[in-house]
């Protein structure tokens, strides 16, 4: 008689949960495991979901060391003023830790002011003894702080078109530790990026990109000239679709000897050949050429091919490109603009 036979059931894994077994706490971690895990999220998260899970992670999120860098960008999902208002809280949280900014199509001529300001006030209040928290103002025995302006190290804003050349001077000048500042398709006069180069002496990297074109053969080497004249510290250049010439590149390397990376990409007025190229290969690293690839580039890198006709705006863009897409949220969160310290993105919306 045939036997049946039947599979061996399977070993239960060491590692499974139980019924009954007890999972991890997880608002129970060191309050230091906790910080590095949450700063894997993107401030917006951190604000709108992070802050909300339990009182411990509250906690953790209001600790300025949490806010050294912020990296922010408006994805579509609410108004440019939402976004706004919580960067402005964002940078009160970090009490003047802030170090690095990352800002992306909605910052204004206002933020960049109330960034910069904003550590400057900071500063004034810890020299009187008195040091401000999100919520409440504490009296603290006086602490000698030198007046200086912020400690901020990188500032970079891009497709911000309501960033102005007055705007963007106001606040950077107010930034005198600056080492990194990108400026990509934002309508900038050479004269700002002068005013920059002179008030930012430590400045090694330096990223003003806009759109390219190969037609109409539109040849421009002020912003060219006004690196080489004031920012002979730079190590990194990025000129991404810049109208330069040859004339402007050989004022680049006459005027900036340290420079060790330069990108040229879709620089189409740049005739890199002979001894131009044999020069800027023997000072430059790593050079670019305007015909490279463009694979990691982090915009979109469409070139421009238009007749003359069409040529009406160096950026490629109209009235209507540079309007806000969601301007019925200011009316919105206008009201009660000036205070941040309680911020709460959601009551605009439920």
């Amino acid at each position: 008689m045939a036997s049946s036979s039947s599979s061996p059931s399977p070993s239960p894994s060491p590692t499974a949960m139980k019924e009954g077994d007890n999972y991890p706490n997880w608002t129970e971690l060191l309050p230091e495991l906790t910080s590095s895990i949450l700063n894997r999220l993107g401030a917006i998260e951190i604000v709108e979901t992070a802050r909300r899970v339990c009182r411990s992670w509250r906690r953790v999120c209001k600790d300025p060391s949490m806010w050294r860098k912020i990296d922010m960008r408006n994805l579509g999902d609410h108004g440019d003023m939402y976004y706004e208002e919580l960067c402005r809280h964002a940078v009160d949280l970090s009490q003047g830790g802030l170090v690095e900014i990352n800002l992306c199509h909605f910052a204004t001529d206002s933020l960049l002011s109330y960034i910069a300001d904003r550590f400057q006030n900071l500063l004034v209040l810890l020299n009187l003894g008195l040091i401000v928290d999100s919520n409440v103002v504490m009296l603290l025995r006086p602490k000698c702080v030198s007046f200086s302006s912020s400690n901020l190290r990188s500032l970079k804003v891009a497709q911000c078109y309501e960033i102005t050349s007055e705007g963007l001077i106001e606040a950077v000048s107010k930034l005198p530790l600056l080492e990194e500042l990108e400026v990509s398709y934002c309508s900038l006069s050479e004269e700002s990026l002068k005013v920059i180069g002179q008030s930012c002496p430590n400045l090694k990297t330096l990223k003003k990109n806009c759109v390219g074109y190969r037609r109409p053969r539109d040849e421009c080497d002020d912003v060219a000239l006004a690196i080489a004249e004031t920012m002979p510290g730079l190590r990194h250049l990025q000129l991404f679709g810049d109208r330069l010439t040859d004339v402007g590149l050989n004022a680049i390397l006459d005027g900036c000897p340290n420079l060790e990376h330069l990108d040229l990409r879709q620089c189409f007025n740049v005739d890199l050949v002979g001894d131009l190229e044999k020069r800027c290969l023997e000072r430059v690293k790593v050079v670019r050429r305007p015909n490279d690839s463009v694979h990691d580039y982090p915009f979109d890198a469409t070139v421009n091919d238009v007749s003359s006709s069409d040529d009406g705006d160096p950026y490629g863009l109209s009235d209507v490109d540079i309007m806000s897409e969601d301007e019925f949220y200011y009316d919105d969160l206008s009201e009660d603009a000036s205070d941040n310290s309680d911020f709460d993105p959601y009551e605009y919306y439920y």
